[in-house]
């Protein structure tokens, strides 16, 4: 075990070392961590939607049930059947408070819905500061790399024209290229002649 920690240690201050030195990397790694918390939280939304729903559904079945209780205790009543009368508002009264009970459930999954939806918004609003970052540092180190060719090119630049561009090196590629021309113009006379 600890050989794997050590390991576990040294790779991630090494991941962490890496990513100080290469910030742009940084940001997409949490652009990414930012994407999937996203789309995490789309899919508990959608999730605590369904479990809504699906409590609403249950919230009408047992007022269904209660209004079927209720009449029923009337009926009893009006049969004079105090027994039954009894029981059903027993029942009645049991349906209630599971009514109760799922009224706070859905409460709960509403409010859940509620911070979800704000958490997502939180989650867009950062990847959306982070992404502009990253362009920023992408854009930076754009230009930082433009510059750095710029300065190397002007560098190899500057180097030949400064072992190269003496006046006199002009010159003598000047002249050089009148004897050149000159040696032609002779053997072309020569040529034409014979």
């Amino acid at each position: 075990m600890g050989l794997f920690d050590d390991l576990s240690r040294f790779l991630e201050s090494r991941l962490e070392e890496f990513l100080k030195n290469n910030p742009h990397l940084e940001l997409e790694a949490l652009l990414d961590q930012l994407r999937q918390q996203e789309g995490d939280t789309l899919k508990l939304i959608a999730d605590l939607q369904l479990q809504e729903k699906r409590s609403q559904d249950e919230i009408l079945a047992t007022a269904t049930e209660i209004q079927k209780w209720h009449e029923r205790v009337q009926k009893a009543k009006a049969a004079n059947r105090e027994d039954l009368a009894s029981a059903a508002q027993e029942r009645e009264a049991a349906l209630l408070r599971q009514g109760n009970q799922q009224w706070a459930k859905m409460q709960g999954i509403k409010d859940r819905i509620k911070q979800s939806k704000e958490l997502y918004q939180k989650i867009q609003v950062r990847r959306q500061e982070v992404q502009t970052k990253a362009t920023q540092a992408q854009a930076t180190r754009a230009q930082a790399q433009k510059q750095t060719k710029t300065q190397q090119r002007m560098e190899s630049d500057g180097w030949w024209k400064s072992t190269n561009s003496s006046s006199s090196f002009d010159d003598l590629e000047e002249q050089f290229l009148r004897l050149e021309t000159d040696d032609e113009l002779q053997r072309m006379k020569r040529q034409m002649g014979k």
